[in-house]
Protein backbone atom coordinates (compact mmCIF):
# COMPACT_ATOMS: atom_id res chain seq x y z
CA UNK A 1 0.00 0.00 0.00
CA UNK A 2 1.50 3.57 -0.62
CA UNK A 3 0.93 6.63 1.26
CA UNK A 4 -0.94 9.30 -0.64
CA UNK A 5 1.33 12.18 -1.30
CA UNK A 6 0.36 15.17 1.20
CA UNK A 7 -1.09 17.77 -1.04
CA UNK A 8 1.04 21.14 -1.53
CA UNK A 9 0.09 23.32 1.31
CA UNK A 10 1.27 20.58 3.99
CA UNK A 11 4.99 20.72 2.69
CA UNK A 12 5.66 24.71 2.57
CA UNK A 13 4.25 27.80 3.76
CA UNK A 14 1.21 28.86 1.08
CA UNK A 15 2.90 31.64 -0.20
CA UNK A 16 5.63 29.96 -2.04
CA UNK A 17 3.97 27.12 -4.65
CA UNK A 18 7.19 27.76 -6.69
CA UNK A 19 9.28 26.33 -3.84
CA UNK A 20 7.09 23.37 -3.64
CA UNK A 21 7.56 22.44 -6.95
CA UNK A 22 11.04 22.67 -7.07
CA UNK A 23 11.21 20.79 -4.24
CA UNK A 24 8.85 17.84 -5.23
CA UNK A 25 10.77 17.70 -8.51
CA UNK A 26 14.03 17.61 -6.76
CA UNK A 27 13.00 15.18 -4.41
CA UNK A 28 11.48 13.32 -7.99
CA UNK A 29 14.93 13.54 -9.50
CA UNK A 30 16.58 12.15 -6.74
CA UNK A 31 14.72 8.88 -6.82
CA UNK A 32 15.71 7.77 -10.58
CA UNK A 33 15.91 10.02 -14.07
CA UNK A 34 12.44 11.24 -14.84
CA UNK A 35 10.76 13.29 -18.19
CA UNK A 36 9.07 16.35 -18.25
CA UNK A 37 6.05 14.48 -18.58
CA UNK A 38 6.54 12.46 -15.35
CA UNK A 39 7.18 15.62 -13.31
CA UNK A 40 4.74 17.70 -14.50
CA UNK A 41 1.73 14.39 -13.82
CA UNK A 42 3.85 14.41 -9.94
CA UNK A 43 3.23 18.08 -9.60
CA UNK A 44 -0.30 17.81 -10.52
CA UNK A 45 -1.13 14.89 -8.31
CA UNK A 46 0.25 17.35 -5.34
CA UNK A 47 -1.57 20.43 -6.69
CA UNK A 48 0.76 23.16 -8.05
CA UNK A 49 -0.93 25.71 -10.31
CA UNK A 50 -0.20 24.67 -13.88
CA UNK A 51 1.52 27.84 -14.65
CA UNK A 52 4.15 27.57 -11.78
CA UNK A 53 4.97 24.21 -12.54
CA UNK A 54 5.85 24.95 -16.21
CA UNK A 55 7.95 27.78 -14.94
CA UNK A 56 9.44 25.36 -13.07
CA UNK A 57 10.15 22.27 -15.43
CA UNK A 58 11.04 24.95 -17.81
CA UNK A 59 13.82 26.47 -15.95
CA UNK A 60 14.66 22.42 -14.77
CA UNK A 61 15.09 22.04 -18.86
CA UNK A 62 17.31 25.28 -19.12
CA UNK A 63 19.66 23.88 -16.48
CA UNK A 64 19.87 20.66 -17.46
CA UNK A 65 17.76 18.89 -14.48
CA UNK A 66 15.66 17.46 -17.18
CA UNK A 67 16.74 16.10 -20.33
CA UNK A 68 14.19 13.50 -21.96
CA UNK A 69 16.24 13.10 -25.22
CA UNK A 70 18.96 11.94 -23.09
CA UNK A 71 16.86 9.93 -20.58
CA UNK A 72 15.31 8.36 -23.93
CA UNK A 73 18.48 7.38 -25.21
CA UNK A 74 20.09 5.72 -22.18
CA UNK A 75 16.52 4.38 -21.50
CA UNK A 76 16.70 2.87 -25.15
CA UNK A 77 20.24 1.06 -24.68
CA UNK A 78 19.43 -0.35 -21.30
CA UNK A 79 15.69 -1.83 -22.27
CA UNK A 80 17.19 -3.62 -25.37
CA UNK A 81 20.55 -4.60 -23.82
CA UNK A 82 18.85 -5.76 -20.50
CA UNK A 83 15.82 -6.97 -21.50
CA UNK A 84 16.34 -7.52 -24.56
CA UNK A 85 13.29 -5.45 -26.13
CA UNK A 86 13.11 -4.76 -29.60
CA UNK A 87 13.26 -1.07 -31.07
CA UNK A 88 9.47 -1.32 -31.41
CA UNK A 89 8.90 -2.14 -28.09
CA UNK A 90 11.37 0.38 -26.96
CA UNK A 91 9.34 3.27 -28.45
CA UNK A 92 5.68 2.01 -27.00
CA UNK A 93 7.83 2.23 -23.83
CA UNK A 94 9.45 5.51 -24.05
CA UNK A 95 5.68 7.32 -25.43
CA UNK A 96 4.06 5.38 -22.25
CA UNK A 97 6.55 7.55 -20.14
CA UNK A 98 5.56 10.75 -21.96
CA UNK A 99 8.89 11.27 -24.23
CA UNK A 100 7.83 13.31 -27.47
CA UNK A 101 8.12 11.59 -30.84
CA UNK A 102 11.58 13.16 -32.07
CA UNK A 103 13.08 11.93 -29.26
CA UNK A 104 11.61 8.47 -29.25
CA UNK A 105 13.10 8.17 -32.79
CA UNK A 106 16.29 9.29 -32.14
CA UNK A 107 16.43 6.84 -28.94
CA UNK A 108 15.11 3.78 -31.37
CA UNK A 109 17.53 4.50 -33.80
CA UNK A 110 20.81 3.70 -32.10
CA UNK A 111 19.07 0.32 -32.35
CA UNK A 112 20.51 -0.92 -35.20
CA UNK A 113 19.61 -3.98 -37.28
CA UNK A 114 22.49 -6.06 -36.12
CA UNK A 115 21.92 -5.60 -32.77
CA UNK A 116 18.17 -6.31 -32.56
CA UNK A 117 19.08 -9.99 -34.35
CA UNK A 118 21.76 -10.26 -31.91
CA UNK A 119 19.84 -10.07 -29.05
CA UNK A 120 16.39 -11.67 -30.73
CA UNK A 121 19.23 -15.19 -30.84
CA UNK A 122 20.29 -14.63 -26.91
CA UNK A 123 16.85 -14.41 -25.97
CA UNK A 124 16.13 -17.64 -27.99
CA UNK A 125 19.44 -19.14 -26.70
CA UNK A 126 18.30 -18.55 -23.04
CA UNK A 127 14.91 -19.80 -23.65
CA UNK A 128 15.51 -22.59 -25.74
CA UNK A 129 17.12 -24.06 -22.48
CA UNK A 130 13.95 -24.21 -20.41
CA UNK A 131 12.35 -25.81 -23.27
CA UNK A 132 13.98 -28.76 -23.78
CA UNK A 133 11.48 -31.46 -22.90
CA UNK A 134 8.78 -30.09 -24.97
CA UNK A 135 8.26 -31.04 -28.80
CA UNK A 136 10.06 -28.73 -31.45
CA UNK A 137 6.52 -27.64 -33.12
CA UNK A 138 5.86 -26.13 -29.52
CA UNK A 139 9.00 -24.84 -28.82
CA UNK A 140 9.06 -22.92 -31.98
CA UNK A 141 5.54 -21.53 -31.25
CA UNK A 142 6.72 -20.29 -27.85
CA UNK A 143 10.04 -18.91 -29.10
CA UNK A 144 8.15 -17.06 -31.73
CA UNK A 145 5.65 -15.61 -29.46
CA UNK A 146 8.59 -14.69 -27.00
CA UNK A 147 10.28 -12.76 -29.51
CA UNK A 148 6.74 -11.01 -30.48
CA UNK A 149 6.32 -9.85 -26.95
CA UNK A 150 9.59 -8.42 -26.89
CA UNK A 151 8.39 -6.43 -30.31
CA UNK A 152 10.58 -8.06 -33.32
CA UNK A 153 9.15 -8.06 -36.10
CA UNK A 154 7.51 -11.28 -37.10
CA UNK A 155 10.02 -12.22 -40.45
CA UNK A 156 13.20 -11.93 -38.03
CA UNK A 157 11.52 -14.30 -35.14
CA UNK A 158 10.83 -17.06 -37.58
CA UNK A 159 14.26 -16.08 -38.66
CA UNK A 160 15.53 -16.23 -35.59
CA UNK A 161 13.83 -19.98 -34.07
CA UNK A 162 14.66 -21.31 -37.72
CA UNK A 163 18.49 -21.01 -37.29
CA UNK A 164 17.96 -22.12 -33.57
CA UNK A 165 15.56 -24.81 -34.23
CA UNK A 166 16.28 -26.16 -37.68
CA UNK A 167 14.63 -25.36 -41.16
CA UNK A 168 12.44 -28.13 -41.11
CA UNK A 169 11.28 -27.98 -37.22
CA UNK A 170 8.90 -24.68 -38.29
CA UNK A 171 6.51 -24.98 -40.77
CA UNK A 172 3.81 -22.07 -42.21
CA UNK A 173 1.28 -23.87 -39.29
CA UNK A 174 3.68 -22.18 -36.54
CA UNK A 175 1.58 -18.72 -35.97
CA UNK A 176 2.66 -15.79 -33.56
CA UNK A 177 0.87 -15.82 -29.86
CA UNK A 178 -0.07 -12.41 -28.93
Amino acid sequence: MTAKAPPVDELDPPGDPEAVARKICLQQLAQRARTRSELAAALQRRGVPAPTARSVLDRFTEVGLIDDGALAASFALAQHRQRGLAARAVAVKLRQRGIAEPAVQTAVGQIDADSEAAAARMLVARRLVSLQDLEPQAQARRLVGLLARRGYPAGLAYQIVRESLGQAVIGESVEIDN
